[in-house]
C-alpha cells in the first residue's frame, strides 16, 4: 500500500529489489566424537559445566585451551591436530565425559612416580597435580656436594649429601613458567609423613604421597635429580558403549546433539577404536562395524553430512576388503579409507624405544583436513584426492597398485605413498554401490551444497503470494546462484542451458498445488565428475615426411 502524504515535498521511499541473492553455505566444517584429556568450563562454555555440547573450535591452540592436549588412550586430539594441519579451519568437539576418572582417585589428576637416585627401580615419591588437567612439570634439586676433605682429614659426614642429606627443591612449571619453589626438603633422619606434610601444606599445585616400601629407608628413597612432566591418566572406557557416541538430540551429546550445529557436514567417530577395544587388546568388531553403521544412518537421515569412517588398525588389503563386505552399506553419505595412518608419538618419554615414538591413530581427522582444504582452494565440486596428507609419518601399510584394483571399485579409498611425490589420498568414492550417479565423494557433496544454500537461500518465499511475480523471482534467483556455480566450473556444459536448468511456472505450479500452499521448482544441474582414469593412447606413427607411392 502506498503512503499517504500530506504536507507538500520530496520524499524517499526504500523498494525491495525482488532480487534476493542466494550464498552458498560452508561446507568444511568438521565434528569429531570422542575422548579429550579435561573440559575447562571457563575457556569452554560456562552454561555446560561437563563439556558434553558439541563446541566449536577454529584452532589446535584453541583445542588445548578448552580441552587439553593429548592424553593416553585418546584418539579424538589426534584427529583434531591432523584436521588443523591439512587445512581445517572449524571444527564441532562432540565430548564423551567421564571418562578419564584416573587411578588410586586421582580424579584424572596428572600424577607422576619420580624414581629413587640410587635405585632408579626403587620409587621415591608419587606426585599428583592438585587440578585435573593442569600441566605441570617438576624440577628435583639436590643439594650440592659437600666439598672434597683435605689431605689427611677424614670423610666426616661428607657421605650424608649423596644418600639423602642436605636441603632438597622442589620447582613447579606451568606452562614453562616457574609459578613455585619448595626449599628446605630433607630425607635424612625425618619420616615420611614428615615430607608429605612438609610439601602437601606448602604447595598450591602438588599433592605428594611417600607410598610404603618395606626395607627402604627414607634416605634410600631420595629422588633422582631432573626436571619430569606430570601425565594426564589414560582415559578409561569401561562405562562406555556405542550408544554414548550417538548420544542424543535432546541432551545435546555425542553425534545426535550435532542438531545444534547444522552447518556441519563432515563427521568422524576416532574413538570408535578406543571404545571397540576390548581390555585384552583384541577387538570387538561387531560394536565397531554396529557403530559405523549407525553413523552412516545418522548422516543419510539429517541428508546434509557425510560420515568419513576408517577401517580399524592391522588389516592387511584381503582383510579391507573383507572389511568392506561386512560392513555392508550402500550410501552415498559415506566414505571409507584404507590404511591407518603413523605419526609421531607426542606423549613419549625420552629413552623410550622407536616402538615407542610412534602411534598408529585412525585417518579420518586428516582426511576432513584435506576435505576442508580442497574446499577452499578449489571449491566443494572438486574430488579430494591427488592430495597430500600432511603430518604423519608414514602409513601403517602401504598399498599396492594391484592392491588397490580390487579395492578402488568397493568403495575403499586408498592412501598411498609415491616416494619423494609424498603420501598422497588415491580414491574419492562414496560407498554408493548401486547407483554409480552418486559414486564420487565431490558429486554429493556439491549437491549438499546446493540443496542447502538454496533452502536458506529462499526462505523469503515462505508465505508470499503464490503467483507469477513468485515465481518469477524465485527463479531468477536460483538461476543467478546456478550461473555462478557454473562460471566457477562446478557444472559440465559449454553454455548455462547444457549445465542447469530452473521450471517455475503453471506447468508444474498447477491451480491445485497452489490452493494446497505449495511452491514447486524444478531444478536440474549436471556435475563434474573427477577424471579418476586418465588414459592416453599411443602408437606408432610414420610421420608427414614418410614415402607414399
Amino acid at each position: 500500500m502506498a503512503a499517504s502524504y500530506g504536507a507538500p515535498g520530496v520524499y524517499i521511499e526504500e523498494q525491495p529489489s525482488g532480487s534476493m541473492p542466494i550464498e552458498g553455505v560452508g561446507t568444511a566444517v568438521a565434528a569429531f566424537v570422542g575422548f579429550t584429556e579435561r573440559y575447562d568450563r571457563d575457556e569452554g562454555d560456562p552454561t555446560d559445566p561437563d563439556g558434553v555440547k558439541p563446541q566449536l573450535v577454529t584452532s589446535w591452540p584453541q583445542y588445548e585451551r578448552v580441552y587439553g592436549g593429548f592424553v593416553r588412550g585418546a584418539m579424538l586430539p589426534h584427529a583434531v591436530r591432523g584436521f588443523f594441519e591439512n587445512g581445517g579451519s572449524a571444527a564441532y568437539i562432540c565430548r564423551i565425559p567421564g571418562t578419564n576418572g584416573g587411578e588410586d582417585g586421582d580424579g584424572g589428576r596428572p600424577t607422576l612416580m619420580l624414581p629413587a637416585a640410587e635405585n632408579p627401580q626403587t620409587p621415591s615419591m608419587r606426585l599428583a597435580a592438585v587440578q585435573p588437567g593442569a600441566h605441570l612439570e617438576v624440577e628435583v634439586v639436590a643439594p650440592a656436594p659437600p666439598p672434597a676433605p683435605a689431605e689427611g682429614e677424614g670423610s666426616g659426614d661428607g657421605a650424608a649429601a649423596s644418600n639423602g642429606g642436605g636441603e632438597y627443591t622442589l620447582r613447579v612449571y606451568e606452562g614453562g613458567q616457574l609459578r613455585e619453589e619448595l626449599g628446605g626438603l630433607q630425607f635424612s633422619g625425618r619420616s615420611t609423613r614428615t615430607v608429605e606434610r612438609t610439601v602437601n601444606e606448602r604447595s598450591k599445585f602438588l599433592r605428594i604421597e611417600m607410598q610404603p616400601l618395606q626395607g627402604a629407608s627414607l634416605a634410600e628413597r631420595t629422588p633422582a635429580a631432573g626436571r619430569y612432566t606430570l601425565e594426564a591418566p589414560p582415559v578409561s572406557t569401561v562405562s562406555v558403549t556405542p550408544a554414548d557416541l550417538a548420544g542424543n538430540e535432546s541432551d545435546r551429546t555425542g553425534y545426535q546433539g550435532l542438531a545444534i550445529a547444522e552447518n556441519v557436514t563432515m563427521v568422524a567417530i576416532p574413538d570408535l577404536i578406543t571404545v571397540a577395544s576390548r581390555e585384552d587388546g583384541s577387538l570387538d568388531e561387531e560394536v565397531y562395524l554396529g557403530a559405523q553403521k549407525q553413523l552412516i544412518d545418522f548422516c543419510e537421515a539429517s541428508h546434509n553430512k557425510m560420515a568419513i569412517l576408517d577401517t580399524p588398525p592391522g588389516l592387511n588389503a584381503t582383510r579391507a576388503l573383507e572389511w568392506r563386505s561386512r560392513l555392508a552399506r550402500d550410501s552415498a553419505f559415506a566414505a571409507l579409507y584404507y590404511p591407518n595412518v603413523v605419526v609421531p608419538n607426542p606423549l613419549a618419554r625420552p629413552g623410550a624405544t622407536n616402538g615407542e615414538l610412534f602411534l598408529t591413530v585412525p585417518t579420518a581427522g586428516h582426511v576432513a583436513g584435506v576435505w576442508a582444504r580442497t574446499d577452499a582452494a578449489r571449491g566443494v565440486w572438486k574430488a579430494p584426492a591427488n592430495e597430500a596428507v600432511r603430518g604423519i609419518a608414514r602409513l601403517e601399510t602401504n598399498v599396492t597398485n594391484g592392491e588397490q584394483d580390487l579395492l578402488n571399485p568397493e568403495g575403499v579409498n586408498c592412501i598411498r605413498s609415491f616416494g619423494s611425490y609424498g603420501t598422497k589420498i588415491w580414491g574419492a568414492r562414496t560407498l554408493a554401490k548401486t547407483d554409480p550417479s552418486w559414486r564420487y565423494i565431490n558429486v554429493r557433496r556439491l549437491f549438499n551444497f546446493v540443496e542447502e544454500s538454496i533452502q536458506r537461500g529462499t526462505q523469503w518465499a515462505v508465505f508470499e503470494p503464490n503467483d507469477f511475480d513468485l515465481w518469477q523471482r524465485v527463479k531468477r534467483n536460483i538461476t543467478s546462484f546456478l550461473r555462478g556455480l557454473w562460471t566457477q566450473g562446478a557444472l559440465v556444459g559449454a553454455t548455462p542451458e547444457q549445465a542447469f536448468y530452473v521450471l517455475c511456472d503453471a506447468s508444474n505450479n498447477p491451480p491445485s498445488s497452489v490452493d494446497e500452499g505449495k511452491l514447486i521448482v524444478e531444478i536440474g544441474i549436471a556435475p563434474v565428475k573427477p577424471a579418476e582414469f586418465v588414459i592416453f593412447r599411443i602408437s606408432q606413427w610414420q610421420g608427414g615426411g614418410a614415402a607414399t607411392d
